[in-house]
């Protein structure tokens, strides 16, 4: 068996001894009385886009869930298994929060899987199943298509973010309490190479940066 990646054990070393005493009280509470986040983000699983880093959160203060592409599937009972639903659904129903955000982002692989055949992993035997989500998408936004290969890969990343918020709306306690103002739905996209923010105007469809403050 393969030893432990050492990284992560001097990682862990250096969490131990800077950054656990300043937050132990907080630990302790949240191993007391449990978690309580009000807002829940559906991002990507690539290591380069993390949410609590984005948002420079502390412990407790997001319910993450990750996946290729930060995709969410429509609503579907059928009885097989199902990890992002299981999440919205202890989210929403046990956990009772506020706000889902659904964090887009830059150089996305599991859009690039879906754009270029020839992309690594693609089909494979999950991505290509999983990334078949977007396939509506894709086929809508190739209509009329002028822009080059890159600038289509970015229109079709935040186009995924939107499709994640409408299929958010097929689960009936989301959209339930979504009509009666008690959740809020957002859309976020993360650049990469800047380390821009930019958020999702619903009713026009645009996203618009976020200023950092100097």
């Amino acid at each position: 068996m393969s030893s432990f990646p050492e990284r992560l054990i001097s990682g862990y070393q250096s969490f131990a001894t800077q950054r656990l005493p300043t937050e132990q009280s907080r630990y302790r509470e949240l191993s007391q009385h449990g978690q309580s986040p009000e807002t829940m983000v559906i991002g990507c699983c690539d290591s380069r886009v993390s949410p609590e880093v984005i948002f420079d959160v502390g412990p407790g203060e997001l319910f993450v869930v990750r996946n290729v592409a930060n995709l969410v599937p429509p609503y579907a009972p059928d009885g097989e298994a199902h990890g992002v639903s299981a999440a919205l659904e202890f989210a929403v129903q046990v956990l009772h929060v506020k706000h889902i955000v659904v964090l887009g982002h830059a150089q996305c692989g599991g859009v690039k899987a879906l754009v270029q055949d020839s992309a690594p992993l693609s089909p494979g035997d999950f991505i290509g199943k999983w990334m078949s989500i977007l396939e509506p998408t894709l086929e809508e936004a190739e209509r009329g298509r002028t822009e080059g290969l890159e600038e289509f890969i970015t229109r079709l990343e935040k186009k995924a973010v939107s499709t994640s918020l409408k299929n958010l709306l097929t689960f009936p306690c989301i959209q339930i309490l979504a009509e009666r103002g008690k959740l809020h739905l957002h859309g976020a996209y993360f650049g990469v190479a800047k380390g821009s923010l930019s958020v999702l105007d619903q009713s026009s469809g645009e996203f618009h940066a976020v200023k950092a403050v100097v």
